[in-house]
């Protein structure tokens, strides 16, 4: 088995852009990755500092304060009613998508693929690298949503665990999660469901693949975009009780652990709903700012159906160029389409985690 073959961090790739904008504005309005910039809960910080939980080794599945505040916060906001047995913690999200076809091969040694949307957060290709598995990527629509039946037999049979997103990151589309769960029952391939950005749905009331039953799927959920907790790295999958007592027994076995004061702030967090109500109000203002200001440049971006990108249409398809133009002219890092997969290659992706007042710093530099 030969070395693996590192490829570059996308979002390192923007370096020189931030540098130029850096030299010439004094300072850059990074918008190309979703890192929360809006302060946390006062209440949440505190707990951080007085749960008095860093000196023994938290429980790996979370303690049951962690996962009774999230099965409650499933039921209240979802109407979803999961055992807190039935939940395990992680450190975030990124460390699990990236994780989870290693342990689901060491499952079923017999399969290797992992199949996402092909236009996606990227660690759910780099997860199937990085088990030396395959990674082959689904077919999207006009809508950005999955062509589930353009997947090849073949690559069915093959199948570990099939990634869903939704809302989607990076063009903000809502899937058919009932139909995703569906599809993945009759194939047999487990659905893993991305729903970080849940509670930033614009289009209906938000949904998650739970309410379709737990049989054959995951839901993995995090703190970070819900309640600016980052940094903090705090999350949980539920789903299917197979997958989830295989993942929570060998997760035991490599020491993945969320510290005590994290989970001890986190069971603050998803017990107040008042922050969440504000932060997207702020969203949603950024985002029609945003929309607003590349309209008047003649650039094509509509509101997302949920999460918090403006996924724009770069003139003449040339992401690249739009993404230095914006560098050059107005000190905004935005990240190119191709950085989510090769079909996203004429867009750039714009995280609103700036204040406004940013967003319309930069139409000043643009109009004039």
């Amino acid at each position: 088995m030969k070395a693996f073959d590192l490829p570059p961090y996308p979002y390192d790739r923007l370096n020189e852009l931030r540098s130029l904008a850096v030299e010439k504005f004094g300072a850059a309005i990074d918008m190309s990755i979703g890192t929360p910039f809006d302060a946390p809960p006062p209440a949440v910080v505190a707990a951080l500092s007085s749960s008095n939980a860093e000196r023994g080794y938290p429980p790996s599945p979370g303690t049951l304060d962690f996962r009774t505040a999230a099965s409650t916060w499933l039921d209240t906001q979802f109407g979803v009613s999961i055992e807190p047995s039935q939940i395990g913690a992680t450190m975030g999200l990124k460390e699990f998508v990236a994780g989870l076809p290693h342990l689901l091969r060491l499952k079923d040694p017999s399969k290797d693929t992992v199949l996402y949307p092909a236009v996606s957060y990227p660690s759910y290709a780099m997860g199937a690298d990085l088990a030396h598995g395959r990674s082959v990527a689904v077919p999207v629509d006009e809508h950005w949503r999955l062509r589930l039946d353009q997947i090849d037999p073949a690559d069915i049979a093959r199948a570990i665990v099939l990634w869903v997103d939704s809302p989607g990151n990076p063009a903000g589309a809502l899937q058919d999660l009932p139909a995703v769960a569906a599809w993945g029952r009759t194939h047999g391939v487990p659905i893993a469901s991305d729903e970080c950005y849940i509670e930033f749905t614009w289009n209906g009331p938000p949904k998650t693949i739970l309410q379709s039953g737990v049989d054959g799927v995951l839901s993995v959920h995090s703190l970070s975009k819900r309640s600016n907790l980052a940094g903090v790295r705090a999350g949980f999958y539920t789903g299917d009780p197979e997958l989830v007592r295989w993942l929570t027994e060998i997760r035991k076995h490599t020491g993945a652990m969320v510290p005590g004061p994290n989970q001890a702030a986190s069971v603050v967090a998803f017990s107040d709903q008042d922050h969440v109500v504000a932060q997207r109000e702020l969203y949603e203002a950024r985002l029609r700012a945003m929309v607003e200001l590349f309209t008047s440049l003649g650039i094509e971006a509509n509101m997302p159906e949920g999460g918090f990108y403006v996924w724009a249409k770069a003139p003449d398809g040339d992401a690249w160029a739009l993404t230095r133009r914006l560098a050059e002219d107005a000190g905004v890092i935005v990240s190119p389409g191709e950085f989510y997969g090769s079909p996203g290659a004429g867009h750039v992706r714009v995280a609103v985690v700036q204040p406004i007042e940013a967003i319309a710093l930069a139409a000043e530099r643009l109009s004039s």
